[in-house]
């Protein structure tokens, strides 16, 4: 059988008035009735998102509120695969779109709410708030201005309305009609509208996720023993030179060997067994192991032990010495008090000071 042709599109192109471009696409435009979203050509041209990122934010505008829109529940909709689909939620953050925001519920259960914003832009326009006052006042101007119209000739009927009021002007009711537009006179002038913001207000999604292109710190140094003596390179450089016998992977080049010494005799400076460095540096490896100079290079940097404490760290700190005063014995009334040196309890001292006084008195 020959292919099949779909002439449908072949009609449509040959009803379109005017010439047809020499390149490029064609669009043949049927408005849509039902089942349709409108996507700003902000985000279908943006120069920053990749097709599978517009075409995610597409399906999610597309649902309705309240629909699952995480990693697991897109890639059971579309054909992409998960890890596609979270490089896209990333990008639609860092661009604005996406903003995952954790929650507590009152009953202290944490969820995670996916907000997602058509137009992040509009979100940065200065927003002016309007008077009350300003549609009324709006309206009445623009009740005369169009002149055609039968809309002119409904507002200009309840205009002659007052002109009855002053034909019973000589007769005593007539001044109850004047008061009335008295007190609509004297209310205050409309309150002026506050003024627009200045400065543009601050972005409602911002990205959580950093950019992938923003610059990453460098990483730790691989740390170095404070002396390298030629035992301690010697026992880094057998160590690691050893370690395939027991894990095929690390099977090291004599560069990353000499590059990754240092960091091993450091472990060793810090009085480290041979035997639980290379259990620490092999076991729980990824699958598949790609780098494994740069998985030894991690683990010696991040999981470096302190230093052994020393004999004095490990003793007891010594107790402060507390001076006790001894017991003395009163030789005027035996009583017991506290005094460095043998005499007097106070109360004898007094009394011998006030004694001494009074024969000193009698005296003089």
């Amino acid at each position: 059988m020959d292919t099949q042709q779909n002439t449908a599109l072949t009609r449509a192109l040959a009803e379109i008035p005017g010439p047809l471009p020499a390149r490029g696409v064609i669009h043949i435009a049927i408005p849509h009735t039902d089942r349709f979203t409108v996507v700003g050509n902000h985000l279908a041209q943006h120069p920053d998102l990749s097709c599978t990122a517009v075409g995610i934010a597409v399906r999610i505008q597309s649902l309705p509120q309240g629909v699952e829109v995480g990693i697991k529940a897109l890639a059971a909709r579309c054909r992409e695969g998960e890890k596609r689909i979270a490089a896209a939620l990333r990008e639609l953050e860092a661009c604005g779109y996406l903003q995952r925001v954790r929650d507590r519920l009152p009953s202290g259960r944490t969820i995670t709410r996916t907000v997602f914003c058509n137009q992040p832009t509009a979100l940065l326009r200065p927003r002016q708030t309007a008077s009350p006052r300003r549609p009324a006042v709006a309206a009445t101007h623009q009740a005369p201005g169009p002149a055609p119209g039968p809309a002119e000739e409904l507002t200009a009927a309840p205009a002659p309305a007052p002109d009855p009021a002053p034909d019973p002007a000589p007769t005593p009711p007539s001044p109850s009609p004047s008061p009335s537009p008295e007190p609509d006179m004297p209310e205050p002038p409309p309150v002026p509208p506050p003024p627009s913001f200045v400065t543009p207000l601050p972005p409602l999604f911002v990205p959580l996720v950093p950019n992938p292109t923003a610059p990453k710190p460098p990483p730790p140094p691989l740390p170095r023993p404070a002396e390298a003596t030629p035992e301690l390179d010697r026992a880094a450089t057998a160590l690691l030179s050893d370690l395939r016998r027991h894990t095929p992977e690390f099977t090291l080049s004599e560069a990353d060997i000499r590059q990754l010494a240092p960091g091993v005799a450091a472990w060793l400076e810090r009085a480290a067994h041979p035997d639980a460095i290379r259990r620490t540096l092999t076991t729980d490896l990824p699958h598949p192991l790609r780098r494994p100079a740069l998985l030894l290079k991690h683990r010696l940097t991040a999981l470096l032990p302190p230093p052994l404490p020393g004999v004095h760290d490990l003793a007891a700190p010594a107790r402060p010495r507390v001076t006790v005063t001894p017991f003395q014995t009163c030789d005027g009334c035996d009583r017991v008090f506290r005094s460095p040196t043998p005499g007097h309890c106070r109360d004898c001292r007094e009394h011998r000071a006030h004694r001494g006084d009074d024969t000193r008195t009698a005296a003089a």
